[in-house]
């Protein structure tokens, strides 16, 4: 009998092509979602800036949600990955269950904290009373609506985790075409306004999800789902959040610093809610870069996680090295973007001229952190796939509250007593030189201890 890590690509496919293979299908399908994002945003700011303002400040909420999801499907991924490269197909199933069943879970706490806490949040960011009716309005139902996101990124994550990447790319386009063909129709035609957005953001999901079940059960074959006698193994779960919850927890610590610089924003910044409103579209244009480097993680960590079960360092190190490089290079490029036509960009989403002057400034000195952030991610990645996802969270955590958010506090007041609010942008890039050099300590610690005991191999 061939051994597991001999027939599937992920221990024999060359490293480049096998990156690629695995990661631009995820790419392509994240940016397909990234246009749906810019569409979705588009239409909201054709209803009114203060719709756009409204969503803009959901955005932390919303991303706490996506966030539970997908440092969920990190520990699932990362967990399988290895019991595939191992041949453990037994403990590979048992993982992918309870992947599904953390999933549910997932939906009914996001479903509970929409009903009960959504008014609060908005009020603590506004007094604005149809910024705040708006944004309830859109919030509920995506939370409420939210078993079929949940569920359509953990069996996306399945698929990606078994090297069938093309397939999550399906789902994924197919929720995101059906979601930009249904925004106009229930935004504009049945006049719902940001409701009809979030009505048609549920739609898409639950579509995407149907297709991905169904790729699971039809065509991935190295795992095997079913609800037949399936209990919660606690055990395992435990395992899955020691990788998973550090990635949940970094998502949650950026939706924390989200909702702080807004705060910071609309009480410093000459521009109040507009700075708001541009720093939430922002989000929206650098998903375009940042996209494509995530469809990258996502693509390496199975590549990473399964050569390390197969015992193999030369694959794992050269799949490493040439996705940070490759990271750098997709962020040079969203550097030149945003410094050569910022203007043009804030325009797509109707900005006024006071949207113009906060907003411009914003995404090019922001864009100076591109590159470093690239290269944080790509390492990141290695620290998912090994089980120090620990390493993670700590960077995340000293990169965004420890030092980003004081430092735009504090320059964001210092802007509003000499009458330049711009400065407070700088807080990206300085805050990003701390996140560089704490990533590269943690890489060189693991290194040392886990990767290079390991057998050579070959690539």
């Amino acid at each position: 009998m061939i051994p597991l890590h001999e027939e599937n690509k992920l221990g024999v496919m060359p490293i480049t092509k096998l990156i690629w293979n695995m990661s631009l299908p995820i790419i392509a399908s994240m940016l397909v979602q990234a246009l749906y994002n810019i569409v979705d945003s588009w239409f909201v700011s054709r209803v009114s800036e203060q719709a756009l303002t409204a969503v803009s400040l959901a955005f932390p909420a919303q991303n706490l949600m996506i966030g539970l999801a997908t440092g969920t499907a990190v520990g699932v991924n990362a967990l399988m990955g290895r019991a595939l490269g191992a041949g453990l197909r037994e403990r590979a199933d048992k993982v992918a269950n309870n992947g599904v069943f953390l999933a549910v879970v997932g939906f009914v706490i996001s479903a509970l904290l929409g009903l009960t806490c959504s008014d609060l949040f908005f009020r603590s960011q506004t007094q604005v009373e149809s910024i705040i009716q708006m944004g309830n309005d859109y919030l509920r139902i995506v939370t409420i609506g939210s078993l079929g996101m949940f569920c359509q990124i953990m069996y996306e994550r399945l698929l990606q985790g078994t090297g069938r990447s093309i397939l999550s790319m399906y789902t994924q386009g197919l929720g995101a075409i059906i979601n930009i063909i249904l925004d106009p129709i229930f935004i504009f035609g049945l006049k719902m306004g940001v409701a009809g957005a979030a009505v048609a953001t549920i739609i898409g999901q639950f579509c995407g999800c149907a297709l991905a079940i169904y790729f699971n059960h039809k065509k991935n074959t190295d795992i095997t789902l079913s609800l037949r006698g399936f209990r919660p193994n606690w055990r395992l779960i435990g395992e899955i959040y020691a990788i998973g919850l550090p990635s949940v927890i970094m998502i949650a610590i950026g939706s924390v610093m989200t909702f702080l610089m807004n705060k910071i924003l609309i009480t410093y910044h000459a521009a109040h809610e507009t700075a708001a409103t541009a720093f939430g579209v922002y989000f929206k244009l650098n998903s375009f870069i940042f996209m494509p480097i995530f469809g990258l993680n996502n693509g390496v960590i199975p590549i990473v996680a399964y050569n390390y079960g197969a015992q193999n360092r030369r694959r794992m190190m050269a799949t490493i090295k040439r996705s940070a490089l490759y990271a750098c290079c997709i962020m040079v490029f969203g550097t030149v973007l945003f410094w050569v036509i910022p203007d043009t960009l804030l325009r797509l989403f109707d900005a006024s001229d006071v949207m113009l002057a906060a907003g411009v400034p914003a995404l090019r000195i922001i864009s100076l952190s591109f590159c470093m952030a690239g290269a944080c991610i790509a390492l990141g990645s290695s620290f998912q796939a090994l089980g120090k996802s620990m390493y993670s969270m700590i960077t995340s955590i000293v990169r965004q509250l420890v030092f980003l958010i004081p430092i735009a506090y504090v320059l964001a007041r210092y802007g509003a007593s000499v009458g330049n609010s711009d400065l407070v942008w700088w807080c990206y890039p300085l805050a990003e030189i701390f996140s560089l050099a704490l990533t590269l300590v943690f890489f060189s610690r693991m290194y040392k201890t886990i990767i290079a005991p390991l057998p050579e191999g070959h690539e």
